[in-house]
Order: C-alpha cells, then structure tokens, then sequence
C-alpha cells in the first residue's frame, strides 16, 4: 500500500474503496443501460438517436440525448460540465429578477468560485469576467462561461460520445419508430 495512504483516517479509506467499487461496477458493465438515466421503459426511436449525430445542438434539444449524453459524462468523470450548461440554460429562463442574485451565487458557488465542489474548467479570463459579473446579476452573467463550456463539449466530449460503446448500443437498442415498423397490409383500410 502507498505510504501516503496509511495516514488516512480509516473511514475515508472505506470511502475511496466503496467508490472504487461502485465506479467500477458501472464502467465494467457490458450493457449500457444507462443508470443515470431516466428513460425508463420510454426509448428514444432510432430516428432520434441517428439525429444526435447530426449536431450536437440537436443531441441536447433532445430529452433522451441529454440524458444518455449526460450519463456518458459521468462514466468519463466530466458531468459537472454537463450539468453547469444546464444550470445557466435554467437560470436564464428565469423570469423573476429578485431570484436572480440567489440563483446566480448557487451556480457560481457550485461551478466557478475557488473552493467548488464541481468546479468546471475555464480559463483565469473568463472566471474574472464571470466574478465581475456576479457583481450586479443578470440573465447574461454566465454566458461566456457557458460558451467555452459548450464548445468544449462540442469539440472534445460530443464527438467520444458518437463513437462510444454507449451511444452505439443505444442506436442498437432503440425502437424503430411505428411508421417504419408498419406493415404495408396495415395502410389499406378495410
């Protein structure tokens, strides 16, 4: 065992393994069923998992595309980015004002700020103009960060998640759509 390790209290070593052991269990599995997912029993039909190729602004306009993508970034450690997009999409929705500045410290405190537990990567640049923003909330504070976000996303995880044993099992597993699935004697009415 590694020097360092033993001087850990117990309890986080029992932590580390039970990590350990549930990460593994979820990135050895062969069938891809998503676990994080909330498809349920409700499959996208391969025409919708197909349009995902076609660009990534379609992959997250899609409610199963967000999810499967989502879960392909957790199995690569990357989900906070994922889920900060999300957070700036929903807080600029936000239609009252006075929700603004609460909602805006929550995704700064949790993404962006020196100390946050899913802090996302961008350069010095775009975290002082964000800080500066936080100055005086607006719908737009986040959106250079979201930006290089979302292009990180597009350029570096969207293309890996295409060419991902998830997303290829997902094409394989989906339903075909009922209009392809129709037999010809069922278009003629009786």
């Amino acid at each position: 065992m590694c020097k360092g390790l033993t001087s850990l209290p117990t309890c986080c070593l029992e932590r580390a393994k039970e990590l350990k052991a549930w990460l593994g269990s979820i990135l050895h599995k062969s069938n891809w069923n998503l676990p994080y997912c909330k498809m349920g029993k409700n499959k996208p039909s391969l025409e919708e998992c197909l349009q995902w190729k076609e660009s990534f602004e379609k992959l997250l306009s899609s409610k199963y595309g967000l999810y499967a993508f989502s879960a392909f970034l957790v199995s690569e450690f990357s989900e906070e980015n994922i889920a900060f997009y999300v957070a700036c999409e929903d807080y600029r929705s936000t239609k009252s004002l006075a929700k603004l500045p609460a909602k805006a410290q929550k995704i700064y405190d949790e993404f962006i700020g020196s100390n946050a537990p899913r802090e996302i990567n961008i350069d010095h640049e775009t975290r002082d103009i964000t800080k500066e923003h936080m100055l005086a909330p607006s719908p737009s504070c986040f959106d250079l960060a979201q930006h290089k976000i979302y292009m990180l996303m597009a350029k570096d995880c969207y293309p890996r998640f295409l060419r991902s044993p998830a997303y290829r099992e997902l094409v394989c597993q989906a339903k075909p759509s009922t209009k392809a699935t129709k037999q010809p004697w069922q278009d003629k009415k009786v």
